[in-house]
């Protein structure tokens, strides 16, 4: 985790809540198959605080053998890219061009300032929304507030029901909202594709002085 997230992080770890947490996770890897392996569930936060433009909040990770790695809806480069990346990479190329990932690894984006942060960050092999309810929520919520509180002109991308809950947490005269449904097979139909989120927050970051993000 980059040191920037210390005290936030420090002072979570240390709620009754998180320690619960922290003991049902314990005795479901030891005892489950549970994603993403323990070293990559604090992924997200390797992302330099000072250099988040852009939050994107999804649901849980993927809940396949391989796939999940601690960033929303990114996979390692020798996986295939899965149907929500596959929708989401669609809706790239539909509203600004071609998208430059040659593959599912969304690295690159984390690189540029992007958080892919999801709503509850462990999950049971084969069993997708199995750690909802277990504290994550507490914790993701403190996070959206952390970051609502201490920057100023970001964008957040709420996709799906789970992330849209968190719009009460964020301050919209500081920063730009955009909800969709997820893009996930089921939904992306209802609302994701044509939502052209990817153009609306470079032109906000533009517009704010901000490097826009190369999707």
């Amino acid at each position: 985790m980059h040191e920037s997230w210390q005290e936030f992080l420090k002072a979570e770890f240390n709620k009754p809540y998180f320690k619960e947490l922290a003991s049902f996770l314990h005795s479901e890897y030891e005892n489950k198959v549970i994603f993403p392996p323990k070293k990559l569930v604090f992924s997200a936060f390797t992302t330099n605080l000072a250099e988040v433009k852009v939050v994107i909040l999804g649901q849980d990770p993927y809940h396949t053998p391989g796939a999940a790695e601690g960033l929303a809806f990114s996979v390692p480069p020798s996986q295939p890219i899965p149907p929500s990346l596959i929708n989401i990479y669609k809706e790239i190329d539909n509203d600004i061009g071609k998208h430059v990932n040659p593959s599912g690894s969304l690295r690159n984006w984390q690189k540029q300032g992007v958080l892919l942060l999801n709503t509850v960050l462990t999950v049971e092999a084969h069993r997708p929304k199995s750690h909802s309810g277990k504290g994550w929520e507490t914790f993701t919520t403190a996070v959206i507030s952390y970051l609502n509180n201490n920057c100023d002109r970001l964008v957040f991308m709420l996709w799906g029901r789970d992330a849209r809950n968190k719009k009460s947490l964020i301050d919209s005269s500081r920063h730009l909202i955009l909800e969709a449904a997820h893009p996930s097979p089921l939904s992306a139909y209802n609302g994701f594709f044509g939502c052209k989120h990817f153009s609306k927050c470079n032109e906000y970051l533009t517009r704010h002085d901000k490097t826009p993000i190369e999707w």
